[in-house]
């Protein structure tokens, strides 16, 4: 298990304040040292801006997305979001690809939905045309690996491309990289109760010392603490891949019949744990960036809408999806909405990270030259075009299951 990212939440201002990058530099820094001393290795330190447009003026946009990524480079930042293209300000989506075109190291994400509780049918037009125009922005259409489509998504999610800030004062959050806990668990135990209790027992275990870290670090710094996002995030190598532990449950191939109730108990044995939550800490099955679930995908045992019906026991999203190089907005767009009207109708935050490949259709390689992908196939995207009223300009509201 290590910490995919220690993510700091900061409104930079604008002109951007040198004097506060600088101090969230140091508390990176410093942070990823204690973390590390205390045996939990730490892949990345990100930071995290409020949506872009309610501190940037659009004039001041490519500007901005340069100053700003030399200088959280410069202060030890592997990777930056800016937040949020934002539904009151639709203008702002088409803004994205071009700040991807002059960033290497920028994220970006875009809402479906409203403050409240309402799919906004442009916003979700709009990020369909993002995600096309950046497949066409680097080769393999890898300027998509850092814009998704947010539905329902709130601030301080540690993980990107979701993570955005909110308000003035600085905090931070943690994401982990934890499948190999699930790997572990599942295929030491000799029942389901015993899967159960070690997986619960082995995250509050770490869950603990961790939030002892955070919370002395926060004291210290005067930042404030915002909590863990144990989403058990995998990597691209069997012993960290969360479909091969849920397929020690029993399944024979995830996707196959028997694979929501694997995705269940993961979700309840999650939901069991008692930490300091923030971001989603729900069902994470980036496809690319997990050896089996890339594998399922390629045998084509694994498509998007068995994803997205996972995403209902309360997952993430569709993430690192890749799709045929001629995916049309229209088809994007649809893909989108459902995810929207999920997220919506029960309550909860999904994304959508999309890749379309310039050049490939479903069933070809994706030949991504990428430590943190692995080897798979272009997933077939059963989607058409929407009509009638599903194409209009105005906001839907979905009342929430959880409260209808």
């Amino acid at each position: 298990m290590r910490i995919r990212s220690i993510t700091y939440f900061i409104h930079p201002r604008y002109p951007i304040s040198e004097n506060l990058l600088q101090k969230a530099g140091i508390f990176a820094r410093q942070a990823k040292e204690v973390f590390v001393q205390d045996g939990y290795p730490v892949q990345s330190v990100r930071l995290a801006t409020p949506p872009f447009p309610t501190f940037l003026e659009r004039e001041d946009y490519r500007l901005a997305v340069n100053r700003i990524e030399i200088m959280a480079h410069g202060e030890g930042f592997e990777y930056a979001s800016l937040g949020t293209a934002l539904t009151d300000q639709i203008d702002s989506y088409g803004a994205i690809p071009e700040m991807l075109a002059h960033s290497s190291k920028l994220f970006f994400g875009g809402h479906l939905t409203t403050q409240s509780g309402e799919i906004c049918l442009p916003a979700v037009r709009a990020c369909a045309e993002v995600i096309c125009g950046a497949a066409t922005l680097e080769a393999g259409g890898f300027a998509n690996l850092r814009f998704a489509a947010l539905a329902n998504v709130p601030p301080w999610v540690p993980f990107f491309p979701a993570a955005y800030h909110q308000g003035k004062a600085p905090a931070f959050g943690l994401a982990i990289e934890a499948a190999d806990l699930a790997v572990d668990a599942f295929s030491e135990a000799n029942s389901m109760k015993d899967a159960q209790d070690r997986l619960v027992q082995s995250i509050e275990a770490h869950a603990r010392q961790i939030e002892s870290l955070g919370n002395q670090l926060a004291k210290t710094y005067q930042v404030e603490f915002k909590g863990i996002d144990f989403s058990l995030a995998p990597f691209p190598v069997q012993e960290i891949s969360i479909a091969a532990a849920l397929e020690q449950l029993g399944l024979e191939k995830l996707g196959f019949s028997g694979s929501l109730a694997a995705t269940t108990f993961l979700m309840s044995c999650l939901d069991r744990a008692k930490f300091t939550r923030t971001g989603f800490n729900g069902l994470m099955l980036p496809v690319l960036e997990d050896p089996v679930l890339a594998m399922r995908g390629a045998e084509g045992v694994l498509g998007i809408k068995d994803l997205l019906l996972y995403s209902a026991i309360c997952g993430t999203g569709l993430d690192t999806v890749p799709l045929p190089g001629d995916a049309s907005v229209d088809q994007i767009q649809a893909v989108l909405l459902d995810i929207a009207a999920l997220s919506l109708r029960l309550n909860k935050p999904l994304t959508a990270r999309l890749m379309p490949i310039p050049g490939k259709n479903a069933g070809d390689e994706t030949g991504f030259n990428f430590e943190f992908f692995a080897p798979g196939k272009v997933l077939s995207l059963p989607a058409n075009p929407l009509r009638g009223l599903l194409t209009g300009q105005e906001n839907i509201h979905i009342l929430s299951r959880l409260t209808g």
